[in-house]
């Protein structure tokens, strides 16, 4: 009778363990919420004895590597901008958080710009980190609405609850090395190397999903009503605790045939006027945009914007932070004295804005 279990089999399973060790070991940050998928409110949060915290790129979470206090320094205007890939920009130093600190300090104000945008981060996920980053006294919030990531707010929530489980369906994939092959299958990593005839058998194609949903009456309506719950839920989580707030409602770009390009706010900018009130502001990136050259200004139909559009953007907050600096506690003086900020198409190509170190 021959052995079911073979030195050959051994030594896989042996070898799969010292892999789980070693990642669990040596790539545990990596690995910190990873099967929480951004529900986790810890990821991506690394608070040191020393008092500081340290923002970091975690499994489900990839925020950009920055480093602040725990509590706010005396004097410092604090600001944390949350959101998705639109804020988060093409890269750390050319988003719109990043020139926030350059501008503040032009309006003469100790400003610390903290970025805590994720790419595909709907309202569910969004609101995960804006509850997690009322623990570190923000002076400031710039909270980013949209209804397109819906989608992937929810197939991220399944899929945590999926690993939750202890059925015996779900062992195997407890095993982190497992469970990311599994997921670069989903993810079309590995899965363009898998013969078209089984694919089309056993795969529900992600991308296709998403296409369909976005384009489904239903979804659309679902979507845009969470949209509207969560905003509702933001804005009155931040009054009860009086920390401002400005609602910044994205757009996409858009094909009329009639007039060329356009803007596109899915209905969001009706949403965020409606809850403007103290404390509250709101600006539309259509509004912001509207009669510029917007092929220079966006990379792409989702709204993401090159570095130029992320200026813009940055003088456009800034403004609103001079016209509300009265309610903002902030210092009339050091505005005077530093007067307006230049507009960003006399700016230099690399201003050096001062932020949290990255």
């Amino acid at each position: 009778m021959k052995r079911l279990i073979t030195p050959a089999c051994l030594m896989v399973v042996c070898l799969l363990l010292l892999a789980e060790v070693v990642a669990r070991i040596f790539f545990a940050q990596d690995i910190s919420g990873r099967f929480d998928y951004g529900y986790n409110p810890q990821a991506g949060f690394s608070e040191r004895a020393d008092g500081t915290v340290k923002l970091f790129r975690a499994g489900g979470r990839r925020f950009h590597p920055q480093t602040f206090k725990r509590h706010r320094p005396p004097g410092t205007f604090r600001i944390f901008v949350v959101g998705d890939s639109v804020p988060r920009g093409p890269s750390f130093k050319t988003a719109y958080p990043w020139f926030l600190g350059d501008e503040w300090r032009r309006l003469g104000i100790a400003a610390e710009s903290i970025k805590l945008a994720g790419p595909g981060y709907g309202p569910r996920r969004c609101q995960v980190v804006l509850r997690k980053i009322l623990e570190y006294e923000p002076s400031f919030v710039v909270l980013h609405i949209n209804d397109i990531n819906k989608y992937e707010d929810e197939r991220e929530w399944r899929r945590s609850q999926e690993f939750k489980g202890w059925h015996p369906q779900h062992w195997l994939m407890k095993v982190f090395i497992f469970r990311r092959l599994y997921e670069a299958k989903l993810e079309k990593v590995f899965w363009r190397l898998v013969p078209e005839a089984i694919r089309l058998k056993y795969a529900a194609n992600d991308a296709d999903a998403q296409v369909a949903a976005a384009q489904d009456p239903r979804e659309i309506a679902a979507r845009i009503k969470l949209a509207e719950e969560t905003a509702i839920e933001n804005v009155a989580m931040l009054r009860q605790r009086h920390i401002p707030i400005i609602l910044v409602t994205q757009c996409r770009l858009a094909e009329d045939p009639g007039h060329g390009i356009c803007l596109n706010d899915h209905g969001m900018d009706p949403l965020a006027a409606s809850l403007v009130g103290p404390g509250v502001y709101h600006i539309s990136m259509k509004d912001v945009f509207s009669g510029r050259d917007l092929r220079a200004l966006f990379a792409n139909f989702s709204g993401h914007m090159n570095p130029e559009g992320q200026q813009i953007l940055a003088h456009t907050i800034c403004e609103k932070i001079e016209l509300e600096q009265a309610a903002l506690g902030i210092p009339g003086a050091k505005v005077a004295v530093a007067g307006r900020p230049p507009d960003p198409s006399i700016m230099g190509p690399n201003p050096q804005p001062v932020v949290p170190k990255p």
